[in-house]
């Protein structure tokens, strides 16, 4: 049984001693242990506030104060006018990111660098900003260039598994870096949250709820998890559940736009019935059937088969025959059986929905689309990143690529339960990113 650490916030807060890294790290780990202790945080800040000249040494406890108190705007603003040392300067790089002000973070986290605070920890916040701010390449750059006693830590395995997410290129390798990362620290809310993610795009639903309530039980409280958390709950019908888990966002951040739409939907939806057995298990199956072929460890050869006859999800595989796979050139009975054992991982069969009558998509032009643009039409819809809350939407509808989105209308994705008008103007941004729109649009 580990030992738990006597920590005094308020005394860490309020004292002349020395305040950094360490310090900083046992408020965290006190308000982990007791949640309780957040409450203690905060009165002490308001304690700390009713001093009237603050040296800039306690503008900096102050400033690191407001950043886990999630007051970012206090935070920026203090720590910029703090003491210009490497604590002030590494904070302000995180309060920074937090806002989504990642180019001016990464500034900060190297004059943090350079002014003293620890080497390795910058360059990793460093990547984080780079693949937040869109650059995913720069950031896996700056993490392979790290060697040693670092590459263990559960800060860098779980931003390598982000940032490897964020390339596509390897989902199994994103699986064991945030496993291996709760191994060492079973308290490290990024690599919960990555693990909830991974097993909630896959339609896990139950462990994906188990990981997102241990993020959300860690300080700080990952955002991201809690909306995600929500939402499940609203699928299973919890909704007083995913109210609490918008109102606990709310809480530390009374303008959270997407919180308070989603808790108004919640209340709303608490307030009816709904029969959906059915419909239910239609979902869960849709999103197993729209799992990539990809996320499988699978051999070149029936990978590259597979790609040449344009499968590219599990429901892809179910709507064709073994004849079918057989006629493929290079594709033999070895591929067969590797195919089959997939399949059944998933409680699935080739040719499961042969038979099945596809409704035919509207036709579009794509004769003024730039060959780029044409190739974009067949990337899954995975590539666009979209939330938790849109993704599963698009689960319901049966939607796998991007092609297949576009020929939707607005008014065809309003009618999936949960999506809203904030979820499709999401759609629409990430679609306009590639120069493309909904149909009708």
């Amino acid at each position: 049984m580990s030992q738990v650490l006597e920590i005094d916030v308020k005394e860490i807060v309020l004292s002349n001693s020395s305040f950094g890294p360490v310090e900083i790290d046992q408020l965290t780990q006190a308000i982990n242990q007791d949640f309780s202790n957040f409450s203690v945080l905060r009165d002490a800040v308001a304690e700390l506030e009713m001093i009237e000249q603050r040296s800039p040494a306690t503008a900096v406890r102050l400033g690191v104060c407001y950043y886990l108190l999630g007051r970012y705007s206090r935070a920026a603003e203090t720590l910029a006018n703090a003491d210009g040392g490497a604590v002030a300067h590494f904070y302000l790089g995180r309060t920074l990111a937090a806002q989504g002000d990642y180019e001016a973070s990464i500034t900060s986290y190297e004059s943090a660098k350079t002014a003293g605070y620890h080497s390795e920890t910058c360059i990793i916040a460093i990547a984080e900003s780079s693949r937040n701010a869109g650059n995913p390449t720069s950031a896996l750059k700056l993490l392979d260039d790290l060697f040693g006693a670092i590459e263990q830590t559960p800060e860098y395995l779980y931003q390598r598994a982000a940032t490897v997410a964020t390339t596509g290129d390897n989902p199994l390798e994103v699986v064991a870096l945030y496993e291996r990362a709760v191994e060492v620290d079973g308290m490290h809310a990024g690599a919960l949250f990555g693990l909830a993610l991974e097993n909630d795009r896959r339609g896990n639903d139950a462990v994906a709820v188990e990981y997102y309530q241990r993020a959300t039980n860690c300080f700080p409280a990952n955002v991201g998890a809690l909306l995600n958390l929500g939402i499940l709950f609203e699928d299973q019908e919890r909704y007083d559940r995913a109210q609490q888990c918008y109102q606990r966002i709310l809480t530390a951040f009374p303008d959270h736009s997407r919180a308070r739409l989603y808790f108004k939907d919640a209340v709303a939806s608490g307030d009816m019935y709904y029969d959906e057995a059915a419909q239910k298990a239609n979902d869960r199956l849709s999103q197993v059937l729209n799992i990539p072929v990809a996320d499988f460890e699978l051999s070149v050869r029936s990978r590259n088969c597979l790609q040449k006859m344009g499968i590219m999800t599990l429901g892809d595989l179910t709507r064709t025959s073994e004849q079918e796979l057989l006629a493929s050139k290079n594709f033999g009975e070895t591929s067969l059986i590797e195919i089959r054992d997939m399949l059944s991982s998933k409680g699935l069969e080739l040719g499961q929905f042969a038979g099945e009558h596809v409704e035919a998509e509207p036709t579009m032009d794509v004769s003024n689309l730039s060959p780029d643009q044409q190739a974009i039409m067949d990337r899954p819809i995975a590539d666009l990143n979209l939330s938790v809350r849109a993704r599963k939407c698009m689960v319901r509808l049966g939607l796998a690529t991007i092609g297949e989105l576009v020929r939707k209308s607005g008014d065809d994705l309003l009618e999936s339960k949960n999506f809203g008008v904030t979820s499709l103007n999401e759609v629409r941004e990430k679609l306009t990113l590639l120069n493309l729109k909904l149909r009708g649009d």
